[in-house]
């Protein structure tokens, strides 16, 4: 029971002391990112009023870009609350892409088999990333900073090697009727939209046409790997683990979690989740190139803090990088629809990293018993 009696008085135990509504709420990693979504919404309903940003085909445009770096973000954010980084994410959506296109282009590879290639090799170098960081003892930071650059000299050094170029097209002639490049590119729920045009719902082209025609494969991926993460950290013994192994790793395997196993799948899982984005790419666009991925690393650890991730581990949460991948696209494309300079919004992208992780740090003093 909660209580006890105490020479006749009643006491609350403390150890099941309820906490406020309020502060588990102010405590929650995702709550900040939610905010500032939902202030950001609202003041680009204003500054880009009439604009078309939020008509459907305006949703879609900034949902597409919130995907594909939510695709990555939510993995980072899985790897930053295990205390680890990865920062060749970005050479691999490249590596990726080219994995898939030289095959299938140069070498008569159907293009499902250079799918699944691609997918092969990216786990594996994920867990070659893992496997040198637990057993070195290396700084994950210098490990994937190595990675950054082997991955992107060999995506060029291939490209250059096999075609003489660093961009591989054609794949759009190879993947029609592919039963698995169609589950990357194009759309999803086609025919419900064409169902909503039909009814007035959705605008449509001059021939009949939906003017947003569907889902982006890349949104749906990303939502789909959204809930499974999210119930995978909150929901299993596994995310209890990742949870484990940032906040104090050395006191997580004496009790028994198996840190590194943890560590190098949450490794393979980041580059899985870059290789997923790269193949979309290469089926929605029909080619692939070297220089795809430059710099997103960063950017999907940026999503990863807004959305509440802490640099030092053990704190953080999917959903929040989720809503840290929805500020990126927002701003990005609220900053196209209101026709300010394009310059402002790598400056807006860094003033919320400050803010977010200023913000991350007076709630994890409050966690931890603190004062602020």
């Amino acid at each position: 029971m909660a209580e006890t009696q105490i020479l006749g008085a009643t006491a609350v135990d403390e150890r099941v002391r309820r906490v406020p509504l309020v502060q588990r709420l102010v405590l929650q990693p995702a709550l900040g990112s939610a905010a500032g979504f939902v202030l950001l919404v609202i003041f680009f309903a204003f500054a880009a009023s009439g604009s078309g940003m939020f008509r459907p085909d305006g949703i879609v445009n900034w949902l597409e870009v919130s995907g594909e770096l939510g695709l990555i973000a939510i993995a980072a954010a899985l790897l930053m609350i295990a205390g680890e980084f990865d920062l060749s994410i970005g050479s691999m959506i490249g590596f990726s892409g080219m994995v898939v296109a030289i095959p299938s282009v140069y070498w008569g590879v159907p293009v499902w088999g250079s799918i699944l290639i691609a997918l092969a090799c990216a786990t594996a170098l994920g867990l070659l990333n893992g496997y040198l960081v637990v057993r070195t003892g290396l700084p994950s930071f210098i490990v994937t900073l190595a990675f950054l650059y082997i991955l992107r000299g060999l995506t060029l050094a291939f490209s250059i090697l096999f075609t003489g170029r660093t961009v591989v097209s054609g794949v759009n002639n190879l993947d029609q009727g592919d039963p698995v490049a169609a589950l990357f590119g194009g759309h999803v729920l086609a025919p419900l939209f064409r169902l909503l045009a039909g009814a007035g719902l959705i605008a449509t082209y001059k021939d009949g046409s939906p003017t947003v025609p569907g889902i982006p494969s890349v949104v749906a991926w990303w939502l789909v790997l959204a809930v499974i993460f999210h119930l995978v950290l909150t929901r299993t013994r596994l995310g209890n683990h990742i949870f484990a192994s940032g906040g104090d790793a050395n006191a997580a395997r004496n009790l028994g979690v198996p840190v590194a196993r943890v560590k190098m799948l949450l490794f393979a899982t980041t580059a899985l989740c870059a290789a997923i984005y790269g193949i979309n790419q290469v089926i929605e666009f029909g080619s692939a190139s070297a220089d795809r991925g430059l710099n997103q690393e960063f950017e999907a650890i940026i999503a990863a803090v807004i959305g509440g991730s802490l640099l030092t581990g053990g704190y953080g949460s999917v959903i929040g990088a989720c809503f840290g991948a929805l500020i990126f696209g927002v701003t990005e494309q609220g900053i196209y629809f209101a026709n300010w300079p394009s310059d402002w919004f790598r400056v807006f992208l860094g003033t919320m990293l400050l803010i977010a992780v200023l913000f991350n740090s007076f709630i994890r003093r409050r966690a931890m018993g603190g004062r602020g």
